[in-house]
């Protein structure tokens, strides 16, 4: 059985999941509410106007990263039966959990003053955030790879 890795970063269909990818970050900030969905609004916009393309390139970045990071839990629902997309969003906890060992490492290397500053005033509601993202996610790999 292919990892998720292979199935997600395959030439054939990258670009369609970069593409998917961009779009479900998109529709996750757009339903931020409330002074915390300000803040992320705020946040989200300043790091994609730091240069046109930058969101794009920082999924393509970390697509093979957050694939290997949930490659369990796509493994255990494959060899399980179930379908991939419910049992990633049965278990959002570790997947974001996951997902947000990616970004921590990702961050701290940035040279950016303005993503490293917007990644940690943001960092404390994060996992709350990714785990609400969670379904769409398992979506966006049960569409491309389950």
């Amino acid at each position: 059985m292919a990892s998720l890795t292979e199935t997600l970063t395959n030439q054939s269909k990258k670009a369609a999941v970069i593409d998917d990818c961009c779009t479900l970050i998109d529709a996750e900030v757009a339903d931020k509410g409330g002074i915390s969905g300000l803040a992320i609004k705020a946040g989200y916009s300043a790091v994609k106007n730091i240069k046109p393309g930058f969101i794009r390139h920082a999924v393509e970045d970390l697509l093979p990263d957050f694939a290997k990071a949930l490659d369990p839990l796509f493994q255990e629902a494959k060899t399980g039966g179930r379908p991939v997309g419910a049992h990633i969003a049965a278990n959002s906890g570790r997947a974001a959990d996951a997902l947000l060992t990616i970004t921590d490492g990702k961050v701290r290397k940035a040279q950016s003053g303005l993503v490293k500053g917007t990644y940690e005033k943001l960092r404390g509601t994060a996992k709350k955030n990714v785990e609400a993202a969670i379904p769409r996610i398992g979506k966006l790999i049960e569409k491309h790879g389950g």
